[in-house]
């Protein structure tokens, strides 16, 4: 069995001088595929779970979703874990933890600091009691759509980054840098020095979310300055619309539902064994 904590892979990826990468996922086909790409590339990996999308779309309720993430993995060789990503309701966390989750992200980002540092305290307070990881935000990583990864005020300060891992004791940290969520306007250009600022400024593992279209040239140097975890969703959804679409207009009457996840799967895994190779364990 591979299944291991997240903490455990951020270690791996930091002795490496690089960055895991965490997808975040819906359903069967999509655990089920990067579970082959890993397989496959014998790359490290993470599946992440994004709250809104259990209780707003309906797509899994946490416990099924940590089962159906079990029964995976289990089958793996190489080193995946599992992590739910974006949450503001501490109560929804913390039930997520009891559901089997190790890794959880706490987001006060919005909150003022001190509010932002006691929540993330308490979060890590409980977590602890579970043995599981806890990821937190500073500064603000907006939506490519409003263009708010273009304002420097919500970057995150490397001085604020140091007070805020110290007195929180969290096991990662998402940073602003430059980086959005969802489909950029325009080619993102990450604040690769301020990045090299905060990593010298705390021994705390770092985040970059947004990771669907920055260029690979800024992700690899993004790594080696400090970056440990890197999300990616936008893309990976996508990729998954566009795939039932051209099933649905090659077959029309003449497809069948149950032959979708197969052709789903393949093009799934085939995306990710591709993208896995910026990680460079």
């Amino acid at each position: 069995m591979a299944i291991v904590k997240v903490s455990e892979i951020l270690k791996m990826a930091d002795e490496a001088n690089t960055s895991v990468i965490g997808f975040n996922c819906t359903d069967y086909n999509m655990v089920a595929s990067v579970c082959k790409a890993a397989e496959i590339t014998k790359i490290p990996v993470l599946v992440m779970l994004y709250p809104e999308h259990c209780f707003k779309n309906k797509t899994f309720e946490l416990e099924s979703f940590v089962g159906m993430f079990n029964g995976l993995a289990e089958k793996c060789s190489t080193p995946i874990a599992l992590h739910l990503d974006h949450c503001s309701d501490i109560n929804y966390l913390l039930r997520a933890i009891k559901a089997g989750f190790t890794s959880v992200m706490y987001d006060g980002s919005n909150l003022p600091l001190e509010q932002n540092i006691e929540n993330s305290k308490y979060v890590v307070s409980v977590a602890k009691e579970f043995g599981v990881d806890v990821e937190a935000e500073l500064g603000h990583v907006g939506f490519a759509a409003n263009s708010e990864q273009e304002k420097l005020d919500l970057y995150t300060r490397p001085e604020t980054a140091k007070e805020f891992c110290e007195k929180t004791g969290i096991t990662s940290l998402a940073v602003a840098i430059g980086s959005a969520h969802g489909v950029y306007k325009q080619t993102p250009k990450l604040d690769l020095e301020r990045l090299e600022q905060i990593n010298n400024a705390t021994d705390t593992f770092l985040v970059l979310h947004g990771g669907s279209g920055i260029p690979a040239d800024q992700l690899n140097i993004a790594f080696r300055k400090g970056i440990n975890k890197f999300n990616v969703g936008t893309e990976f959804f996508q990729l998954y619309y566009d795939t039932v679409r051209e099933f649905c207009q090659t077959n029309g009457d003449k497809g069948s539902i149950i032959d979708l996840p197969i052709v789903v799967q393949e093009k799934l895994t085939d995306y990710l064994i591709e993208k896995m190779q910026l990680s460079k364990f």
